[in-house]
C-alpha cells in the first residue's frame, strides 16, 4: 500500500525527474524496484545489472507533439527538424527510428536530442526544438498550454506500446518473494480499478497530481480522458514477443550492446500471478475468457 491506500505492506514512492539518476539508485540498491525505460532495462543487464521486468508501467500515453502552428501533418514533415526524446535507452526512441524507416528517412535527415521528460514542452515553446516525443502527462502539456499539438499518439502508429516497465533487483525477488508478489497484486489491481469506469479515473488524476506529479489536477485529468484510451492500465504482462520486437530494433539501432534474451531480463510469474488475481477480485471474465 501507499500513504493513500488502506491495507498491506506500505511501499514508499520516490520521485525522479532524470533517467540516468533512476538507473544509479538502482544500481546502488538505493530503490529495491523502479519504473524504467524498456530498452534500459535490458542494456542494464547486458551491462550485468542484476534486475528483472515483472510488469509494465502502462500501455500506450506517449505522443509525438509538433507546435501547433507548425504546419507539420505527417512524419514526413519532421524530415530535416530537431525532435527530442526522454533517452537514447527509451523506446520512444526506437520508435522514431522504426518511423524514419517507414518514411525512408535518413540517420542524418532528423537531429534527435536527448532532453529530460520535464523539459520537453518548454523546449519546444522556446523553439529550440520542432517536435518531441514523451510519456504523459508532458506530451498534453503542451495541448493543454495551447501552443503544441499532437502528431501521432502511440496507440495509433505502435498498439499497445510499451515505454515504462517495474523492475526488480534479483536478490529482491530471492530474499523476499512474497513482498515482490504483493507489490505487483496492488499495482494490477490498481491498474483494473482505473480502467473501469472515468469516474475513478477522475479521482486517480486529484490524488496523482497533488501527491506525486506535483502538476494541475486538470492536467491529469485531460490525459486520463482526452482520449479516454490515450493511455491504459491492464493488460501489463511483458509478453515475450513483444520484448523480444523491442529488443531486435533496439539492438539494430546501437542502442544495445548486444541482443539479450527474454529469460535474461524478464520473469513474468508475478504478472500472470496478480493479473488472475486482479480478475478474480473483481468476479469479471479474465480476457482469455471473454467471448
Amino acid at each position: 500500500m501507499t500513504e493513500h491506500s488502506e491495507q498491506g505492506t506500505l511501499f514508499r514512492s520516490r520521485k525522479f525527474t532524470d533517467w540516468p539518476t533512476v538507473k544509479e539508485a538502482l544500481i546502488s540498491k538505493e530503490v529495491g524496484g523502479v519504473f524504467i525505460l524498456a530498452p534500459m532495462a535490458m542494456q542494464l543487464v547486458a551491462d550485468g545489472v542484476p534486475i528483472k521486468v515483472v510488469y509494465l508501467g502502462h500501455r500506450d500515453g506517449t505522443a509525438i507533439v509538433v507546435g501547433k502552428d507548425s504546419g507539420i501533418t505527417d512524419f514526413g514533415g519532421l524530415r530535416g527538424k530537431t525532435i527530442a526524446i526522454p533517452s537514447r535507452y527509451a523506446n520512444q526512441n526506437v520508435l522514431i527510428h522504426r518511423l524514419m524507416r517507414q518514411w525512408n528517412i535518413g540517420e542524418d535527415d532528423i537531429d534527435i536530442r536527448e532532453l529530460p521528460p520535464p523539459e520537453h514542452p518548454t523546449a519546444l515553446q522556446s523553439g529550440s526544438i520542432d517536435a518531441y516525443i514523451v510519456g504523459e502527462p508532458f506530451a498534453a502539456k503542451a495541448e493543454v498550454d495551447g501552443f503544441g499539438r499532437v502528431l501521432y499518439h502511440t496507440k495509433d502508429i505502435w498498439p499497445e506500446f510499451i515505454s515504462c516497465v517495474l523492475v526488480v533487483r534479483d536478490d529482491l525477488i530471492e530474499e523476499h518473494h512474497e513482498l515482490v508478489q504483493e507489490l505487483v497484486d496492488g499495482i494490477a489491481k490498481s491498474g483494473l480499478w482505473l480502467d473501469e469506469s472515468q469516474e475513478h479515473r477522475m479521482d486517480a488524476a486529484e490524488i496523482a497530481a497533488k501527491n506525486y506529479y506535483f502538476q494541475k489536477p486538470e492536467l491529469l485529468k485531460y490525459v486520463l480522458s482526452k482520449p479516454v484510451d490515450r493511455v491504459k492500465y491492464t493488460n501489463l504482462t511483458p509478453l515475450r514477443e513483444e520484448f523480444d520486437s523491442i529488443m531486435e530494433l533496439a539492438f539494430e539501432i546501437g542502442v544495445l550492446s548486444r541482443r539479450v534474451a527474454f529469460e535474461e531480463y524478464a520473469d513474468d510469474s508475478f504478472a500472470l500471478a496478480a493479473t488472475k488475481k486482479a480478475w478474480d477480485l473483481q468476479q469479471l471474465p479474465r480476457p482469455e475468457e471473454t467471448p
